[in-house]
């Protein structure tokens, strides 16, 4: 349903974007609204619960399909893998509420111009607009176009003339107000979650009804022991999600808190400037900026004047910032094959459960006509002992269990100062084979420090000048390049800004001031910015230079560009950028012609290097005329500025193990390629003998189609200062070895992004040996590593800031190392600021997704255990007392699920990660070859007791001459059952099945403990040991003790010890068998590969599909080759997709 839809009833809202939905028109149907009221109220509520687990069908039962313009229902369903239904009403906003104030009439000139969305999504001449909301966004409905949009910016096809001409000088105040109504606040508004919200969402989880059935069942049949114990163990576990849904929640809010009550000078058309609330903002409010410290609460346009603003402020939710927070609240679904696998397993035991009632049903039904009676048992018993069977087959503790093993995890990551928002992320990274890391701030250090300065004038490069020898530098254009090229403010007397601008001017020893309005200097306007030498100065022939106009820099632009004026001297500009960016600009007689290898001295070896030139400029133009591109053009070139960035103490250390266990390393970074390329080498995420060759793609042109070029990049030594390094340099000619061995790609943001456009089936063949991505702007980021969560690779991203954000939410794991705005996009934050915590994580996510096995596997045995021996006592008409199931599910089972989880995680990273799936063939072969053993040890059980000489004798005569006292008691007529009444589960089939099945749970329990590779030995694991031990010595007491009222207590019979110490040989048989078959067949790595190897078998996961395709490919990598996206085999033609979060291997 809601698929076939006829033109109007159907569209896209956001398309293009990470939000993209498809939008359905419905129409509240009022038969159907009834007839969903009367079956909600037949079912008991059973039919609301259904639609909100199904939003879809809440829809199709209430509505009919109609247009989108006839709607008042719209059901949204997202354009991913996932295809998630939610749906909304259509509300109405009414003008009308405006019309005392404003007057407003349909042909009102307010709202005749249909050049802005508010004006169009006005129905005349009612006054009034339809709209929804989604996710937080309000989206109108478009009266001209015939579609919903979102509402609340600016429209994007104005032009600049546009928005000077219409927005220049403000809005009226009838302006303000109707855009405030259809608008609506200018707030991120993130609502602290009630708890009774979270409560409810969380009760409601299919899982928990299911418990609620069960412990309602439970207690008709007066099994109130476990019904309460489960009711705890529930409570407990709700609790602890929703304190954690709590406190993302608070976090949240008071993140954004502080940005919705900020006052604003907003100027009006005809009001002027007045003081706003800036919730009460609206699309086109002309701000002023006073020139003190203010948080900007919305995006805006700089139309007038300067202003230093710091990107990490959050603004509204139509922003990006805005839509950070969103995707927070909205986040994508994670489609983990385990959890997948999990709702499978579960429907499997369901589809056993329902044989086991229908089977328990024709039992009983049989018996009873044998018997001559309907039943034997009045008609309601029998239906809850068929109900019975689902509660046994599917264990209500499940939840319990696994969360017990998350939070347990969650427990030892805290201690290691890695704090998780997002517990069930923690099974997902025990599966990455991939991490990607930022460079500055996460594999190196946080500050830079100022290292010298390489001046250069015509003759080349002169000698460096070292800021360490406390020399100061000559006067001349490139110290005022240094005092004025920079973005910093003067704030309370303090200098901020950029920890590079900053860096650079104090190396200066200059002074920063505001001038006065008594400053009078021509060409300079009051307040202005002025650097000033300091008073111990001497031979600087200027007293200050004037900054008139700053052109800003940009990640996109890679540089900036001032314009200044010196005092009594020249105006002039100066340019601060990427070397290679800043070289492009300048004449090309002023470039030294060593300026490559120059530049490549310095960025091999870790450097940051910063080129600065200048020019000067006529006096008679006014600096705001003139345009960016006369002034950045023809300049001088003045040097290289050279700042120190080393490697963090645990960079390498870290990157070597994870190496070691076969993880794929990548560096993401902003910063210079060669300068990534050296860091890589230096921190060994490119080994001494492995090659680089770097990738340099280029837009198409008038003359030339798109290209791609491929260049080994050799390693050579130099000596720099007397101390021995290395620099890169381009090899022209390769000999016919230069493939042999490993190799990683290296290349930019520029050219990764042309491959993507024109080279896309290029793609995949790159990123599976591309480890340098460098000048990767936030937006490559994510790209980059969804295209490697499109080659199923489990990834990881490590960052620490606001640039990060994007791939860290991306990313399968985000593990941030700051707790600003990153730490709210990822997963986890590290409270160490280094890369320490990523093996720790990998480490504990192993731990985890194994101990999640090891639940399933255990608790999908202990259910079969179970199952089996109730189906047999049914075969009798017998079952298990409420004791004998209360000591199997509370002081056996209970225990052991909250104790196996304690393993911590193995020390060592293994270079092969644990099964990612639960239908994995070892794991399916343990299951079922333990439920095999298990059946055929309670049916020869159960045969066997039955064939015994003492069965069909008086059962005084069962018990050995001994046990004579005990035997009497079983059968004393006056022997009350458990409620005082004859037992009716008293029988030699139950006692054998009860004992077989209570122990058989113990020794599985350790059998299903794993320890190494992933987790510690289980021997470490003190108090499950502990609990085993006890639980099997309780059971062997409780076989061999013969005490008349603990037997009576359980509903046991007395048997001869030969018949017990059978019972033990059989139980000792299948633990033998069951451990044999575990270690030598399950847990054997290289049986199974070698099976793989036999077979055929190979992995179907994306990246390893192209490693073999590659590896086989005498054409790759292409080297010193240069291709045109013209060329078949190099366009768009051959592609590859696959749904992000999926991974199709099956890793032992």
């Amino acid at each position: 349903m809601g698929d076939h839809f006829e033109k109007g009833q159907h569209a896209l809202l956001n398309e293009g974007e990470e939000n993209e939905m498809e939008i359905f028109g419905y129409r509240t149907h009022g038969c159907r609204k009834t007839l969903c009221l009367a079956g909600s109220i037949f079912s008991f509520g059973i039919l609301p619960l259904v639609f909100y687990w199904r939003p879809a069908w809440y829809v199709w039962a209430n509505c009919i399909p109609c247009s989108l313009q006839e709607a008042d229902v719209v059901l949204l369903r997202t354009t991913d893998e996932f295809q998630t239904y939610s749906w909304k009403k259509v509300t109405w906003i009414y003008l009308s509420a405006l019309n005392s104030a404003v007057g407003l009439t349909p042909d009102h000139p307010l709202i005749t111009d249909e050049e802005y969305i508010i004006n169009r999504a006005i129905t005349k001449p009612d006054l009034k607009v339809r709209c929804i909301k989604v996710q937080k966004i309000r989206y109108v409905w478009n009266n001209l176009e015939g579609q919903f949009q979102k509402i609340g910016s600016l429209e994007d096809w104005l032009s600049s003339a546009k928005i000077h001409l219409k927005f220049g000088s403000g809005l009226t105040k009838e302006e303000q107000e109707i855009r405030r109504l259809i608008c609506g606040p200018n707030t991120i508004d993130v609502e602290i979650t009630p708890i009774w919200k979270l409560l409810i969402k969380e009760v409601l989880n299919p899982f928990y009804i299911f418990q609620l059935f069960s412990v309602c069942l439970w207690f008709t049949e007066d099994y109130k022991e476990y019904a309460f114990a489960i009711i705890i163990m529930s409570t407990i576990s709700i609790a602890l999600t929703v304190y954690d849904l709590r406190e993302q929640s608070v976090k949240l809010h008071r993140l954004v808190e502080s940005h919705n009550s900020i006052t604003v000078s907003v100027c009006g058309r005809k009001a002027g400037a007045q003081e706003l609330e800036s919730r009460f903002l609206v699309p086109g409010d002309l701000l002023i900026l006073t020139g003190n410290k203010v948080q900007m609460p919305c995006d805006a346009i700089l139309i007038d004047g300067s202003c230093v603003v710091d990107e990490g402020m959050l603004t509204g939710f139509n922003t990006a910032k805005g839509d950070l927070v969103r995707s927070i609240l909205y986040p994508k679904p994670m489609n983990f094959k385990l959890y997948r696998d999990a709702i499978r397993f579960l429907l499997c035991l369901v589809g056993t459960a329902t044989i086991g009632m229908v089977y328990t049903l024709c039992v009983y039904v049989l018996s009873g006509l044998k018997s001559d009676f309907i039943f034997q048992e009045p008609l309601q018993e029998v239906v809850k002992k068929a109900l019975d069977v689902i509660t046994i087959a599917v264990p209500p503790a499940l939840p319990a269990a696994l969360t017990t093993g998350i939070i347990y995890a969650q427990r030892r990551l805290k201690k290691r100062g890695i704090f998780c928002i997002s517990p069930q992320r923690i099974n997902v990274c025990g599966q990455l084979n991939l991490v990607c890391f930022d460079k500055t701030g996460t594999l190196t250090r946080d500050g830079l420090d100022l290292w010298g300065v390489v001046p250069c004038d015509k003759n080349g490069f002169q000698e460096v000048h070292s800021f360490a020898s406390g020399r100061a530098l000559p006067w001349g254009p490139l110290c005022a390049a240094m005092a004025s090229c920079h973005s910093l403010i003067l704030l309370d007397e303090t200098i901020q800004g950029d920890p590079l601008d900053l860096k650079m001017f104090e190396a200066t020893t200059w002074e920063m001031a505001i001038s006065g309005d008594d400053f009078h200097v021509k060409g300079v306007p009051a307040h202005a910015m002025v650097v000033k030498p300091c008073k111990t100065a001497s031979q600087v022939p200027v007293e200050g230079i004037a900054i008139l106009h700053q052109f800003p820099f940009s990640s996109a632009l890679q540089r900036m560009t001032v314009i200044v004026q010196e005092m009594g001297g020249d105006r002039m500009a100066f340019m601060k950028g990427a070397p290679e960016k800043v070289a492009s600009f300048c004449q090309p007689e002023t470039v030294p012609t060593t300026f490559v290898s120059e530049l490549q001295i310095y960025t091999t070896q870790g450097f940051r290097v910063i080129a600065l030139a200048y020019k000067k400029l006529e006096m008679d133009h006014h600096t705001t005329a003139l345009m960016r591109d006369k002034v950045e053009s023809d300049l001088i070139f003045l040097g290289l500025l050279i700042l120190e960035n080393r490697l963090k103490e645990e960079t390498r250390p870290v990157l070597e193990e994870l190496i070691s266990a076969r993880i794929r390393t990548v560096m993401i970074t902003g910063d210079n390629l060669q300068t990534a390329i050296t860091v890589a080498r230096k921190s060994g995420m490119v080994s001494e003998s492995q090659k680089v060759i770097l990738i340099e793609a280029n837009e198409a042109t008038a003359s030339s189609s798109a290209s791609i070029a491929w260049k080994l990049v050799e390693e050579k030594k130099h000596i720099v200062y007397g101390n021995q390094d290395n620099y890169i340099n381009i090899r022209e000619e390769v000999s016919d070895n230069s493939r042999e061995g490993s190799y990683h790609f290296a290349l930019s943001g520029k050219s990764f992004q042309v491959i993507s456009q024109h080279f896309s089936s290029l793609l995949p063949k790159i990123l599976i040996n591309g480890t340098i991505f460098a000048r990767m702007s936030p937006g490559q980021k994510s790209s980059l590593v969804e295209e490697f969560q499109k080659l199923d690779y489990f990834v990881g991203m490590c960052g620490d800031g606001a640039n990060d954000c994007g791939a860290l939410k991306m990313a399968h794991a985000g593990i941030s190392l700051s707790e600003q705005e990153a730490s709210v996009a990822s997963p986890f934050t590290s409270k160490t600021p280094n890369i320490e915590c990523v093996p720790h994580l990998i480490k504990e996510g192993r731990a985890a997704l194994v101990t999640s096995f090891c639940m399933f596997k255990y608790m999908a045995l202990y259910s079969m255990i179970q199952y089996v021996g109730v189906l047999l006592l049914y075969w009798e008409t017998n079952s298990l007392s409420n004791y004998q199931f209360l000591f199997q599910d509370l002081a056996i089972t209970t225990l052991i699920g909250v104790t196996m989880n304690l393993n911590g995680a193995y020390p060592k990273l293994v270079p092969f990660r644990p099964a990612g799936r639960l239908v994995s063939p070892p794991l399916l072969l343990s299951v079922i070859l333990n439920i095999l053993l298990s059946l055929a040890m309670h049916i020869v059980g159960f045969i066997l007791v039955q064939r015994q000489p003492w069965y069909s004798m008086e059962m005084q005569s069962a018990c050995t001459v001994q046990n004579k006292s005990i035997s009497k008691l079983t059968i004393s007529p006056a022997a009350p059952g458990k409620n005082g009444s004859y037992s009716d589960f008293t029988s030699f089939e139950n006692t054998t099945i009860w004992f077989l099945g209570t122990i058989n749970c113990i020794t599985v329990a350790l059998i299903f403990s794993k320890g190494k590779p992933f987790r510690q030995p289980t021997y470490t694991n003190y108090i499950f040991v502990l609990v085993l031990v006890i639980q099997l010595g309780v059971c062997l007491f409780i076989l061999f003790a013969d005490i008349p009222e603990l037997y009576r207590r359980l509903d046991l019979l007395c048997t001869p010890v030969l018949w017990r110490v059978y019972l033990i040989i059989m139980l000792g048989s299948n633990f033998i068998v069951s451990f044999v078959v575990e270690e030598a067949i399950i847990e054997n790595r290289a049986l199974w590969m070698a099976i793989k190897r036999c077979f055929g078998y190979q992995s179907k996961s994306q990246y390893r599909i192209w490693q073999r395709a590659l590896a086989n490919d005498p054409s790759w990598p292409p080297i010193n080759q240069t291709s045109y996206s013209h060329i078949p085999g190099c366009g768009r033609e051959v592609s590859y997709s696959n749904p992000v979060f999926e991974s199709n291997e099956e890793q032992l």
